[in-house]
């Protein structure tokens, strides 16, 4: 079953190029924690900025060295549903477990329920591995709503949906009218705590490339009754998943990384690397969390 914490993982670049020895690094110290597994080519992979052939060397990348214990989910959407099926495809014959498809939006005000059933199952009929819907509205204008995503539920290779939106009822609708096995993740750190207490079976989070026992104890003491405790450390790794989502972006994700003895490095272009002020500040912030 699909459940439990998957970091999204940054993609390390040295002289704009994808550095696997330090891929290598990140993701052995990773292999120590908890996580349920990794998700390759997400938002915080920066996939928008890189090529076909780079999305095939990830993947391949990151399967040779996660541990056997880890699952791989690869980043694989596109508004091109023959794009998405190839790169699927692709990407399974590299030891992919799961393909995470974002909704499509370019085309937004036209992406009605309708339009994203078409999508999805379309796709879903023509790949190899188990589809996740990727829901993020604050990067794709668009939100899938509960009714489609209700019939998707229903649709054999349809698995679940990461949901990054913050909007808790809407995560509610989904998990309450879904199919039984269709599983829910909560897609940022901020709605972890209120996400597993409405049904969902974990999350993919941007958080969990720092502080990964952290997002895990979370979610362990949660599933061990001790809704107290594990609402504690989610109040205390807010400010931090703050810092690195929606305050810094990446750019700050991978500061952190680089001062939590991760390989972060910087961002490809068009995002540029914090400067001396926004470094200060997420030192502070890193410090009152404990987490330095």
């Amino acid at each position: 079953m699909l459940k439990g914490i998957f970091p999204p993982i940054t993609t390390p670049f040295v002289n704009n190029e994808i550095s696997f020895e330090n891929l290598e690094k990140n993701i052995s110290k990773l292999n120590t924690t908890g996580i349920s597994g990794y998700v390759v080519m997400g938002s915080n992979g920066e996939s928008a900025f890189l090529t076909m052939q780079e999305k095939l060397d990830l993947v391949e990348g990151v399967k040779k060295y996660s541990s056997n214990d880890k699952l791989v989910i690869a980043g694989t959407g596109s508004d091109s549903i023959k794009e998405t099926i190839t790169l699927t495809n692709e990407v399974a014959e590299r030891g992919a477990d799961f393909a995470l498809i974002l909704t499509p939006s370019f085309f937004k005000e036209k992406m009605s329920n309708n339009s994203q059933i078409e999508y999805f199952s379309t796709v879903a009929d023509n790949i190899s591995i188990p589809l996740i819907i990727y829901n993020v509205p604050k990067f794709t204008g668009v939100n899938i709503e509960e009714p489609a995503v209700t019939k998707l539920s229903g649709h054999k290779n349809i698995i679940g949906i990461k949901s990054s939106s913050e909007n808790i009822a809407h995560l509610s609708e989904v998990i309450y009218n879904s199919t039984n096995d269709f599983i829910t993740l909560a897609g940022t750190a901020s709605v972890l705590f209120p996400g597993l207490c409405v049904g969902a079976k974990g999350g993919v989070l941007a958080l969990a490339n720092i502080a990964p026992d952290e997002c895990v104890k979370i979610y362990t003491l949660f599933n061990e009754g001790k809704f107290e405790e594990s609402l504690a450390f989610h109040n205390k790794m807010i400010p931090v998943n703050k810092a690195v989502t929606s305050k810094y972006g990446i750019p700050g994700l991978k500061k952190a990384m680089d001062m939590l003895g991760y390989f972060g490095g910087d961002p490809r272009s068009p995002l540029i690397k914090l400067n001396d002020s926004e470094t200060d500040e997420l030192k502070k912030i890193l410090l009152k969390a404990e987490l330095l």
